[in-house]
This record gives structure tokens, C-alpha cells and sequence, in this order.
């Protein structure tokens, strides 16, 4: 079975060398020095990798024949795909080929059916699921343990614990008006108050004594997803 294992980014350097946007968990297994590498497009390749080295947290990697800068820049956007065993998994339990993940059904922790994994996006930041839905339409899920709390490979599934917004964007929509009601509505609470000389009631929750020691130096905290 064949997995894409990296792109090549620009050349570093005259001498050959390129940056490679690294697809897999294993990269001192798939792309290390004697590793042969198919190509898409396949007349790029095969390559060879001749050496590698980590250079401010970039992969750099120089290729058997490829001896400047000009015929690294040629080389740039070609993806590096290696041939593995389709019955090989990961060293590390929490980790997963993409292979293993296609096609597995995506359903929340209440059990309602999202959809089916159609492709996994490798991103600088993170992986996302591209998540076919029943209606044809598409849904991208980040994969975080935050959000993607369980794969059962024996059940094909993977289980999510999304936050409101990401799987209906109504349900963000709603959100969203809900609170800009309640900002104006705060507002225009305080504009009156103000006119009338008096002090709001503060909100539940909301220290009212601005400016005093008992709220000196404190700020929100907020858990992202």
C-alpha cells in the first residue's frame, strides 16, 4: 500500500537540500537517509534520500542527483509516497495511518451519525477529517483528543464530542445572535442608567466594583477547543 509520507517544499541552500512538510509519525522511519521514494507526479521520481537534517524545526533533505538549488527548486510541490505494509500499524496505540482511518463512520457521543471519513487533510497545525455527510455535503473535523475522543478500528468508527457550531453552523449562527441580543440588550441597560444618574446592577457572575482591589488584576479564562 502506497501513503504519501511528505511534500517538498522551496530549496534551502545551493547545494540540494529542500524543506519537506512531513506527513507521517514516523519520519526517521520513512524518510531517512538510503529511503526510496515514489513521487506524484511519478515521473519526478523515484528519489533516493541521500542525507536529512532538522534546521529550525524544518526537515531538510537532499536527494541522490540533485546537486543545486535549481534542480531542487524543480522538485518543489512533489509529494513523497512510501510503500507500506497494509497490515503494519504505528509503534504508539494512539496513532493511526491514513489508510486506517478512511471510510470509518463518524457518529457523536450521543450516537447520532455525522458521516464517513472521505479524506484527512495534513495541516501545518493539525490533521482535520473530511467528513462526508448522509446529504452530500461536507464537514471538516479537527483531530484533537478534545474533539475526536475515541477510534474503534474493530467497530470502524470514530467517535466525536464536537462544540456547537461545528457540525450545524446554524447552531453557531443562533449562538451568535443570542449573544449580540444580549450585548445590546446590556447596553442599552447601562446607556439608561447612565442617563439617570444611577449604577447597574451587575450581572450574575460579574464583579461590580470596577476599579476596586477585590478585581485588581483579574482577567477571563478561556478554554479552547
Amino acid at each position: 500500500m502506497q501513503l504519501v509520507v511528505g511534500r517538498i517544499g522551496r530549496a534551502h541552500g545551493i547545494r540540494g537540500e529542500v524543506t519537506v512538510e512531513v506527513r507521517t509519525d514516523e519520519p526517521e522511519l520513512r524518510l531517512g537517509p538510503g529511503a526510496v521514494l515514489a513521487t506524484d507526479p511519478a515521473s519526478a521520481g523515484p528519489l533516493t534520500i541521500e542525507s536529512g537534517r532538522v534546521h529550525s524545526g524544518q526537515l531538510l533533505l537532499r536527494f541522490a542527483g540533485v546537486g543545486d538549488r535549481t534542480a531542487a527548486e524543480a522538485l518543489r510541490n512533489i509529494l513523497l509516497i512510501a510503500e507500506v505494509d497494509p497490515e503494519e500499524t504505528p509503534e504508539d496505540p494512539e496513532e493511526f495511518y491514513d489508510h486506517q482511518l478512511m471510510d470509518l463512520e463518524v457518529v457523536t457521543v450521543d450516537g447520532t451519525v455525522v458521516g464517513r471519513i472521505s479524506e484527512i487533510s495534513h495541516l501545518p497545525s493539525q490533521d482535520l477529517f473530511i467528513v462526508e455527510r448522509p446529504d452530500g455535503s461536507e464537514v471538516m473535523i479537527p483531530f484533537v483528543s478534545e474533539i475526536v475522543t475515541e477510534i474503534d478500528l474493530d467497530e470502524q468508527r470514530a467517535v466525536i464530542d464536537p462544540p456547537r457550531g461545528l457540525i450545524d453552523a446554524d447552531e453557531a449562527e443562533v449562538a451568535s445572535a443570542r449573544e449580540a441580543e444580549h450585548e445590546a440588550a446590556t447596553e442599552a441597560a447601562h446607556g439608561a442608567a447612565h442617563e439617570a444618574g444611577q449604577t447597574p446592577e451587575a450581572e450574575p457572575g460579574q464583579d461590580a466594583g470596577h476599579g476596586s482591589e477585590q478585581d485588581s488584576g483579574r482577567g477571563s479564562e478561556r478554554g479552547d477547543a
